[in-house]
């Protein structure tokens, strides 16, 4: 690492903020702060989506999942639930996304305490806040991880606590200052900037490879797109489990997830937030591609070894999640090193902190008192909590900084298992809402609640045998070797089941439909 890249890297982290708080100008509302008053154009609504949802975690994790797949998992199998995300973003293209951006809601929990009241409303919310909080932690980790190899490079031990909350700080800056319009913009410039280093990186790898290296890539199943063979309840990336999971997972995480819901919101109308959402799953496919083709291309370069064992019969990293990172710092050519951890940390400005303070003020604090507050306390009050949640985001980072070590998964799959636990229940909550016109806001609370223990239970309780999908039992322990836990792409599908299951039983207690019922289909069909 030379100063040069220092140079880019130090200017990059000081501008971007700088550059956020001038796109986001003067914050006049709360609602210009929350949905920035839909001056936001789709196409950088779909950049600012992809950004969000992918970050740090595709960047440096993806080409680990690539470089670590056996032969018999295949390389390039992780695209799967890329074909899956389409089909679920077109669905909520149809069914969800009318009635937020129509409806004019500040955020998507609104369509609940509309459909059933305000009970459901702030429980939907806190699960969000609960859920993002933890995925957004891993993801600033993530970012930490390459400067930390930067660091080291220099002799400087410097702990990951350290890095995370000096991010924090620059994340929390332009969020603050420029509300949900500099977050859209700043995120659609990020993604353009990773996306570039991603290409800068093919070009360097490609002229540094071994010959015969893509007949060695395809005889280990490098480039497979598909797996048939691994069992459907245990096989994260098997075919049908990666598409059909991935369809709701993507139904979830764009229909019922604030995070993506606000960057939706803050384009110019309905149209234009359908055309951002479809037209985000087909940038996620390529993006996924392109760096899973960067781990394939890792692998041939550095011949398959295993990254976390000791040289020589490794690569004597730290962290698996270190390899692309490691690459970047002492491998690449002065001035390109320094321009790809730039698009790197770019990821992790990619702030969720609005999407937080929104769903906190409009979702939980006016259900507590009672009222909906002016504009200009909206506006003051969602600052403020946009600090809270950067801190809380922070100490989530430091939690799994120290956690990860132990952990068999790279990062970007764990975050993707945490949603496990609560999209099931936020989906089905909505879907319950349009499919049960009798079910009231009690039956949804019960069946919401349910949900999430039920699948605590499921995902931590209960294993199976990997090869075969035997079910072993209940056991709490750690999965290892061939006991594992359920895919993961089964999470989301199985909490809306169960959430649709035990609301739609309860909601034949009522012999007519629910009047807020009645009030959402008028709603609908003026839409």
């Amino acid at each position: 690492m030379r100063a040069l890249d220092l140079a880019i890297i130090g200017l990059f982290l000081v501008g971007m903020p700088l550059l956020g708080i001038w796109i986001g100008g003067k914050q006049k509302s709360g609602s210009d702060y929350f949905v920035g008053e839909g001056k936001i154009s789709w196409w950088v609504a779909c950049l600012s989506v992809v950004s969000a949802e992918t970050s740090t975690l595709t960047v440096l994790s993806v080409p680990t999942v690539a470089y670590i797949a056996t032969p018999g998992e295949g390389g390039m199998t992780y695209l799967a639930l890329a074909i899956g995300y389409i089909a679920g973003r077109i669905v909520v293209s149809m069914v969800l996304l009318p009635r937020y951006v129509a409806g004019n809601l500040v955020t998507a929990y609104a369509f609940l305490g509309k459909r059933f009241g305000n009970g459901l409303q702030g429980t939907a919310s806190v699960t969000f806040l609960l859920t993002r909080t933890l995925a957004d932690g891993i993801r600033l980790f993530a970012t930490a991880i390459p400067i930390k190899v930067v660091l080291a490079a220099y002799g400087l031990s410097v702990s990951y606590w350290t890095i995370v909350v000096g991010l924090g700080i620059a994340m929390v800056i332009y969020s603050f200052f420029g509300g949900v319009r500099a977050v859209v913009w700043v995120d659609a410039i990020q993604m353009l900037w990773y996306i570039l280093g991603a290409v800068v990186v093919i070009w360097v790898i490609a002229g540094r490879l071994p010959d015969g290296w893509f007949g060695k890539a395809v005889d280990a199943n490098k480039f497979q797109l598909f797996d048939f063979s691994s069992n459907m309840l245990t096989g994260q990336y098997a075919f049908f489990t990666a598409v059909i999971g991935g369809a709701v997972l993507s139904m979830a995480s764009h229909g019922s997830d604030q995070l993506i819901v606000q960057r939706l919101q803050a384009t110019n109308d309905l149209r234009a937030a359908r055309k951002a959402l479809v037209a985000s799953g087909f940038v996620v496919f390529l993006q996924f591609a392109l760096f899973l083709f960067i781990g394939v291309l890792l692998w041939a370069l550095y011949n398959g070894l295993n990254p976390t064992k000791p040289k020589p019969e490794g690569l004597g990293l730290a962290n698996k999640d270190e390899l692309f990172a490691n690459f970047i710092v002492n491998d690449l050519p002065s001035g390109l090193s320094g321009f790809v951890i730039a698009g790197i940390l770019a990821a992790a400005l990619s702030s969720s902190l609005g999407a937080l303070a929104s769903s906190t003020v409009t979702d939980v604090y006016e259900r507590v008192i009672g009222r909906q507050l002016p504009e200009a306390d909206r506006l003051k009050h969602g600052r403020i909590w946009t600090i809270i949640w950067a801190g809380a985001l922070i100490l989530c980072a430091g939690f799994f900084a120290s956690s990860n070590k132990t952990s068999a998964d790279p990062i970007v799959v764990q975050a993707l298992g945490i949603t496990g636990y609560t999209y099931g229940a936020l989906l089905g909550a909505f879907l319950l809402g349009l499919l049960f016109k009798r079910a009231r806001q009690s039956d949804a609370i019960v069946a919401f609640v349910s949900t999430v223990i039920v699948m605590a239970f499921l995902i931590l309780g209960v294993k199976f045998n990997k090869p075969d999908g035997s079910l072993i039992g209940i056991d709490f322990g750690r999965a290892a070797g061939t006991k594992v836990a359920l895919a993961w792409p089964w999470y989301t599908l199985c909490g809306v089941v169960i959430t649709l299951v035990v609301g739609g039983l309860l909601s034949l207690r009522h012999r007519s439909e629910d009047p807020l019922a009645e009030e959402g289909v008028k709603e609908a069909e003026s839409v």
